[in-house]
């Protein structure tokens, strides 16, 4: 059967419990053993086959008892509650990792690497993102609460910009890198204080980043 063609166009600001940099962009093992986390994405444009998906937000979270490589972790996918069925259905397959070519994409690694998927939740999402200024608030009540902001020098206070490009990377090709402090009290947990944030623009389909 063929593939659904799919695009996302957007921005994301996600954040873990890594210090600023974040191992796993370097193929190191992560700063605390585990791994966990969350990725937020504001879609400006795009479909999923003739279904169409821009001004819709979603969130994975995520967590895992190592690197995420050695997998047994689990996730869970928040989806705009302004979605109808079919764009929730679409956007729930995107996250999951569906109708994508293996390893194309990180949603797809996220999902092999996971043994545990909680039910979606389809939910109010408050999201503002700039990544040039690596900034970001993010609010689901009762679920999860973050804000990214410019990593600062603990000599002096003032603003560091520090960037990461990974020409090959499936995640992003350029990501802005800032800290992140995070809550999440729904049945994913994470209670992250000035750790590594990151702020990126996306532009993707099931094949892999758009170059």
């Amino acid at each position: 059967m063929a593939q659904i063609d799919w695009r996302i166009q957007g921005v994301t600001y996600g954040s873990c419990n890594c210090a600023y940099g974040c191992p796993c962009q370097f193929e190191a093992l992560p700063t605390h053993g585990d791994c966990q986390g969350f990725e937020a994405l504001r879609i400006d444009d795009g479909h999923f086959g003739d279904i169409g998906l821009g001004g819709l937000r979603t969130i994975m979270i995520y967590i895992w008892p190592g690197p995420i490589f050695e997998g047994n972790g689990t996730m869970q996918i928040i989806v705009d509650e302004r979605a109808d069925a079919k764009q929730r259905d679409a956007l729930t397959k995107i996250l999951h990792g569906e109708e994508t070519e293996p390893f194309a994409t990180a949603w797809y690694m996220y999902r092999s690497t996971a043994s545990t998927v909680l039910d979606p939740l389809f939910k109010p999402i408050e999201l503002e993102v700039n990544v040039e200024a690596r900034t970001a608030r993010l609010v689901v009540p009762d679920v999860i609460e973050s804000t990214g902001e410019p990593i600062r020098s603990p000599a002096t206070g003032d603003v560091h910009r520090a960037r990461i490009d990974l020409p090959y990377g499936i995640e992003f090709s350029q990501a802005e890198i800032g800290s992140g402090t995070t809550k999440a009290t729904g049945a994913m947990k994470l209670d992250h204080k000035d750790s590594y944030g990151q702020f990126a623009h996306l532009h993707t389909t099931g094949k892999g980043l758009v170059r």
